[in-house]
């Protein structure tokens, strides 16, 4: 039995962490805006859902909670960072609360996560932190610009972080599905292109969720089963959409660096 640390975990992925980990024998401390959202887990698995409200932006709050939920428990095994949100819009027509929102909970709380569970994980001998990306770390689409500069800065932080930490135990794990039929879709924001922009890339709508090839359930099956393998990745690529648009994507700028071969060298301080 292994406990989890859940955060975003009243819908969507979050949700289906703990589901499926309550379901495997596990504990899971979740957390959520409303964490009643989880009162039908709470009659069925008792004592073994430990709940507490937590908005990841607060960092008072997310520190506090997190510190509640290592006391509380006599190990924690696993912290995922996974509360997130989506703006779709051509990235001029945004406001300005729209961008801090977005990077506020998409990119910020998830290094606060990290920088709060690493100290506590240190602590009791190491642990496993997942952090749920997206392809969207690697790849782009018109009209969520904002989403994927989170994600890109979530990549950027953790692949960093994971060589920083792993002297002291900690594996870290990114996890980057591709479109999933998830409420994620029908709960992100859409603001209407403005005229400059209609009729252009960032003029379009996201595909229909039943449309999408991405399983909810099979990536939280992946993911549990990746964190409680002997040797958990760095990057855990998931669903075909994803393998296909990102490994395509890293062969086309791998091809266009190495066409630069000759200008980059020139560029050297000369001996």
């Amino acid at each position: 039995m292994s406990t989890w640390f859940i955060t975003g975990a009243s819908r969507g992925i979050g949700r289906e962490l703990v589901e499926q980990a309550l379901e495997r024998g596990h504990r899971v401390a979740a957390t959520a805006r409303d964490p009643r959202r989880l009162d039908d887990l709470a009659e069925r698995y008792g004592d073994r859902l430990w709940r507490r409200a937590l908005d990841v932006t607060d960092t008072a709050q997310l520190e506090q909670v997190l510190g509640e939920a290592f006391a509380d428990h006599e190990r924690v095994d696993v912290v995922v960072s996974n509360a997130g949100s989506g703006v779709f819009g051509a990235a001029e027509d945004l406001s300005d609360r729209q961008v801090e929102d977005s990077i506020a909970t998409n990119l910020t709380a998830s290094i606060q996560v990290a920088r709060r569970a690493v100290p506590l994980l240190r602590a009791q001998g190491g642990g496993v932190l997942v952090q749920i990306s997206s392809m969207g770390g690697h790849i782009t689409f018109p009209g969520f610009a904002i989403y994927h500069a989170t994600k890109w800065g979530v990549e950027g932080y953790f692949e960093a972080l994971a060589t920083e930490v792993a002297p002291f135990g900690i594996s870290t794990v990114l996890v980057e599905p591709g479109m999933v039929r998830t409420g994620f879709y029908e709960s992100a924001q859409r603001v209407p292109v403005s005229e400059p922009y209609r009729g252009g890339p960032a003029d379009t709508s996201p595909p229909p969720v039943d449309s999408m090839p991405g399983s909810q359930s099979g990536v939280a099956n992946a993911v549990i089963n990746a964190a409680l393998s002997d040797a958990p990745p760095l990057r855990l690529l998931l669903n075909s959409d994803a393998y296909d648009l990102v490994t395509g994507s890293v062969r086309e700028r791998l091809a266009a660096f190495e066409a630069q071969k000759e200008s980059a060298h020139a560029a050297d301080h000369e001996v």
